[in-house]
Formats: structure tokens, sequence, C-alpha cells
């Protein structure tokens, strides 16, 4: 005759009860006792493996128990924290899956000391490539220095460098890509990785770099312009069958860019605007590049094996998305700090957002397809806007570059002349009265030399007078 749910449950109750109720004596392991005990206990495991069946349909057909303290406030938070997990899951994006033995390959990345940059560079170090970190740090700072050796230690990789490149300075980049270039033989070169941007704060006031250009376009498309450009002979100089990738970051925000050709009057000036702008212009340049390198004809014929990679990495948790959000100021951070937990939510880690970058460096697929790609979610995507792709746009802003490089650079080699011939004349100065004041020196030391002397003399000259006593 089978048994209801209700009458299961008391029979398991009883049983239970009895169970706990029951006073064992200790046997030994040899004893009959002791052998029937874990027939017992093995029974007993067996009938609780075959308990959760009853309860779930006690719970599905009764409701749930009454030491169940108000199982639909159980049911409520624990789909809101499901909820809550998917979207994380969501908006943390894809996981990069290809990886790669990079052991013996060069990579140069700008920006590889904080957020997406440091997640990169540490995680092809760990796979063994070289990691030459381009910073306007010192070499001997000792932010850099630690920064360093901690990357060091945790890779295990030693092949960890830094040289010294201030993105705000073309003179500057131009004295690091020449370096790089004119050495003989050509260096070896696998990568280069252009993560290093600025993000302006929004409602900050234009701001200029020293050689007198509108800081966001210099650091995130001009710098970018102008170090690829020098060191294009060190890119088209690598073997043919060489894998070598420049892989470009940038952002969503280019689909609200005005026009490259429009004009921006400094009043009309605002910190996205800027931004968008200069990430346009990037993702410009970066497919005219392309075009650049694969109309090269290399000297064996063989076919030309660098390929540009843009990269849309997503809303990131970075220093510089947190110093947007913040607005830049002490109660913009204390907002911020209150209000994390849809940070964390929405928007990816720096790890995360590091993804589609290690992609790019090492998916094996973008070989069997043309240069210039966008990639985002570890996929590539179309362009949503058409003149990244015309070529037109592309002419007048290379040209337009070029021009803008060349004027500053003679501007500012006058300046550094100058400033040298000043410096020059001030030391000659220096010198010329370090010179005149020995001189004074000397002199004076002689004159009192004399003096002492014609004193000395005349005390020698004067003869005493004899005495009263020596008279008599």
């Amino acid at each position: 005759m089978p048994y209801s749910i209700n009458q299961i449950l008391s029979i398991s109750k009883l049983r239970t009860h009895f169970r706990l109720s029951t006073v064992h004596k200790p046997e030994t392991p040899n004893s009959g006792a002791y052998r029937q005990t874990c027939r017992h206990k093995r029974a007993h495991t067996h009938t609780h493996t075959a308990m959760p069946l009853p309860f779930l349909a006690h719970v599905f057909f009764e409701g749930a128990p009454s030491w169940v303290p108000d199982p639909w406030l159980m049911l409520k938070v624990g789909s809101a924290l499901g909820a809550v997990a998917l979207t994380k899951r969501y908006f943390s994006g894809a996981v990069n899956l290809t990886d790669r033995n990079l052991h013996g390959r060069v990579v140069l990345i700008t920006g590889g000391t904080s957020g997406i940059g440091a997640v990169t560079a540490y995680e092809l170090a760990r796979r063994g490539a070289q990691i030459v970190l381009l910073t306007h740090l010192p070499q001997t700072d000792p932010f850099l220095v630690d920064f360093i050796d901690d990357m060091r230690e945790r890779s295990e990789n030693d092949l960890i460098y830094a040289e010294t490149v201030d993105l705000s300075s073309l003179h500057s980049i131009r004295l690091f890509a020449t370096k790089w270039v004119d050495n003989a033989p050509p260096r070896r070169l696998d990568s280069i990785i252009l993560c290093a941007a600025t993000l302006t704060p929004p409602g900050s006031p234009r701001a200029e770099t020293t050689e007198g250009i509108e800081t966001t376009w210099m650091v995130n498309y001009l710098a970018n312009f102008h170090l690829l450009a020098i060191l294009s002979p060190a890119i088209r100089a690598q073997p043919f069958d060489r894998d070598v990738r420049i892989v470009i970051p940038t952002c969503s925000a280019y689909i609200a860019s005005p026009p490259l050709d429009a004009v921006i009057k400094n009043s009309e000036w605002s910190a996205s605007t800027a931004y968008a702008r200069s990430k346009l212009a990037l993702m410009v340049f970066a497919k005219a590049f392309q075009k650049h390198l694969d109309a090269y004809k290399r000297p064996d014929e063989m076919p030309m094996n660098a390929r540009v990679v843009l990269v849309d990495p997503g809303f990131t948790r970075t220093p510089g998305s947190r110093r947007w959000l913040s607005r830049g100021s002490l109660w913009g951070i204390v907002v911020y700090l209150v209000l994390y937990v849809f940070a964390w939510i929405f928007m990816k880690s720096a790890e995360m957002g590091a993804q589609s970058l290690l992609f790019a460096v090492m998916d094996g697929g973008l070989l069997r397809i043309p240069g210039g790609q966008l990639i985002k979610e570890c996929m590539r995507v179309d362009f949503a806007r058409k003149d990244v792709t015309d070529e037109a746009v592309a002419k007048t802003l290379w040209e337009s570059s070029d021009k803008l490089i060349e004027k500053t650079e003679k501007e500012q080699a006058e300046k550094r002349a100058k400033a040298k011939k000043e410096e020059g004349e001030r030391e000659k100065k220096a010198k010329e009265e370090a010179t005149a004041a020995e001189r004074l020196e000397e002199i004076e030391s002689l004159l009192n030399t004399i003096k002492k002397g014609k004193a000395k003399d005349a005390q020698k000259g004067k003869k005493p007078k004899p005495s009263s006593k020596a008279v008599k």
C-alpha cells in the first residue's frame, strides 16, 4: 500500500528520533556489534540520500516548513543576488580564450604602469615576452623601480625594462624613436601597444602642453602619430615571417565626435568633445597607417606581415575613468566611493578590460584577415562611422598632422637653440666674473704682500734710541 508524503515524513522523523535516543556502548573494531553498527550507519546514510526528494515534494505540495523564516523573502533576496551576479557577469565582457608562447618577443607599450596597460604588460610578461615600458618617469624614479621589480617577481620574468618618453613632448618622442631606429642591425620588434591616454574631467579648462598643443589632442592622437611615423622604418625592417602587430586601444566615444575638419573655437572647447575627436582621429590614422604598411615593397619582394589592430576595451575602472567620474575633485571622490557598487557592477575591471587587447596580440585568426580591424569583446566588429575609412579624410588628417609637427618642432628647436645660447652666454659671463674675481683677489693679495714687506723693511730701518743710563 503506497504511503502518503506526510506518512513518509513522520516515519523518517520517528526513525531519526529513535536513532538519536539510543545509547550505544563502546565497541571494539573486531566485535560483531561494531560491524553491525557500521552496516547500520551505511543504511542510515543511504536513507538520508533519499531524504531530499520527500522534502522537496513536501515544499512543492504543502509549502515551506515552519522553521524557514519567510521563504518568500529568501526567494526575493536570492533572486536579487542572482540578478546582480548575472548583470555583473554580462557587463564584465568576454574572456580571452587564446594563448600564445611569447618567449623572445619584444613588446613596446605606452601607459603600461597603470590600468589596462599594466594588466596587459603583466600578462604578456607572464608568457615570456620582453617588455619595454615607455613612460614619462625617469628610470631612477622610486615608483617605477618598485613597479618593475614587483612585475618581474610576479611574472617570473626579468626582461622588463623602461625607457623615458614624454608623450606630451614631440622632442622627447623623437629622441627615443630615432635612437631605436638608428640601431644597427635593426632591433627586433614584435608588438607596439599604445595604451597611454588622457581623459580630462568635464568642466575643466582647456590646457596646452609646453609646446603649445592642446593636451588631449597631443597625448591621445598626435603623440601616437609621431611615434609610429618615426618607428615605421623599424617596423618595415622586420623579417617577412615575423608577426608584427600594432595594437591601438580606442573608445566608443569616437561615435559622438564632430567631423575632423570642423573648426572648434577655444570658447567652444569641451573635455568630452576633445576626447571623442582625438579618438576618431586616432582611428582614422590607424586605418591610414595600415595602408601605408601594405603599400611598402620589401627588398626581398615578400609580403608585408605587419598589421594594425584597433581595440575597444569597453567601460573600464581605471585611474583615468575614476578621475573623469569624480570630476577631479575631493567631493567627487567621496561620491564615487559611496556609489562604487554601481561602478563595480556596470564597469569592467582592468583585468577584464585587457582581455580584448590580449586577444588582439595573441589570436592567430587575425593573421588570416587584412589589418586595420576593430576588436570588441574578443571579436571583430564594424566601424560605426564611415569617415574612419574615408581616404580623403585620412589624407587631410595626415598632411595637417605632419605640418603641425614640422611647425612645432621647428619652433621648439629655435627656442632650444636660443635657450642654449642664453645659457652659454650666462655660463660665459659667470666664468668671466669668476675669473675677474680671482684676478682681483690675486691683486689684493699681492698688494697686501707688498704692504707687509714695506712695513717689515720700515721696522728694520728704524734704529732704537740710546737710553739715558747708557750715556752716563
